[in-house]
């Protein structure tokens, strides 16, 4: 039986409960799964390439062994750990027709998906705070026994592309309010509470440059450097609060759209954070102007 047909199953049985199903994109032609999964498997690679160049980057320039690179590299490791904890699922998926992943194991992904999106809020806090990595953890150990001791025989289709704690709460057979409950008032505490602090933040510098007696041109240039941490903030946390926010009041989005907004922040995020938050840094730019212009002295030198 293929993978597909396989997903037509339906359990009615905690015993029959061994494995999950990963639905991915439904409604997807065949015809566009090959694009989609290179899609993804181009993501896969930016997020890999990118966040292991800045974590090997910056522990090779010794210079650059400072608190704000040490944000840079938590910030790294936590994308590339998360995108190697969801991606890999489901390329597998449309590549090779291998929807499965087993019971235990989807918790675990469950876990981590959620522990780096607490930890990622709470990035810069974390690293500050040598413990404050404990409450994330600690919230996400609750959620995942609370939804683990969950009865599931219903239908073991996970209808999106990793083990996402709603997709699998509503699985269950019990009444999941008080589960949804919970997990909604942590996820708006670790999103709300960090986002309240990144926009006081800005609207604090913002306010410190309009005042600067500088030139407009000066005034602009240094709009400029926070305008690509303003776009990947607002790319992050916008799309979440809008989906907590909107399944608070019971909106409901159709199953597809729901799908490419939670893609849409959890991994486009980490494949473009090298990028805006890194080589948009003059001393990491300097610094590989260095590397470059000493490779082309070396290459002359070495020909000549």
């Amino acid at each position: 039986m293929t993978a597909y047909k396989t997903l037509l199953v339906i359990n009615t049985s905690l015993d029959l409960i061994t494995n999950f199903f990963i639905l991915g994109f439904p409604g997807l032609s065949q015809e566009y799964c090959g694009p989609v999964s290179a899609l993804l498997l181009v993501l896969f690679l930016a997020i890999a390439v990118g966040n292991i160049f800045i974590l090997v980057f910056v522990k090779c320039e010794r210079s650059l062994h400072k608190p704000t690179y040490l944000i840079f590299c938590h910030l790294a490791l936590s994308d590339l750990i998360f995108g190697t904890v969801t991606l890999p699922k489901i390329i597998s998926k449309y590549w090779f027709d291998d929807s499965i992943i087993s019971f235990y194991g989807c918790f675990v992904q469950m876990y981590f998906v959620h522990f780096l999106g607490a930890l990622f809020t709470n990035n810069t806090v974390s690293v500050l705070c040598g413990i404050s990595w404990i409450l994330p953890m600690s919230w996400m150990v609750g959620i995942v026994i609370d939804t683990l001791r969950l009865p599931y025989c219903n239908s073991n289709i996970i209808t999106q592309c990793y083990c996402d704690h709603l997709a699998i709460a509503v699985l269950g057979c019990e009444d999941i309010r008080e589960n949804l409950a919970l997990a909604l008032g942590g996820a708006m505490f670790f999103l709300m509470l960090p986002l309240g602090f990144i926009i006081f933040s800005y609207f604090v510098i913002i306010v410190a440059v309009m005042r600067m007696t500088s030139s407009n041109s000066s005034r602009m240039m240094a709009l400029s450097t926070c305008l690509p941490q303003i776009i990947i903030t607002f790319l992050y946390f916008m799309p979440r609060c809008f989906v907590y926010l909107a399944n608070f009041v019971g909106f409901t989005f159709s199953v597809p759209v729901r799908i490419v907004i939670v893609m849409l922040y959890s991994i486009l995020p980490a494949a473009i954070n090298p990028l805006i938050y890194c080589f948009k840094t003059k001393d990491i730019k300097e610094h590989l102007k260095k590397k470059l212009v000493s490779r082309k002295i070396n290459s002359s030198t070495t020909t000549g």
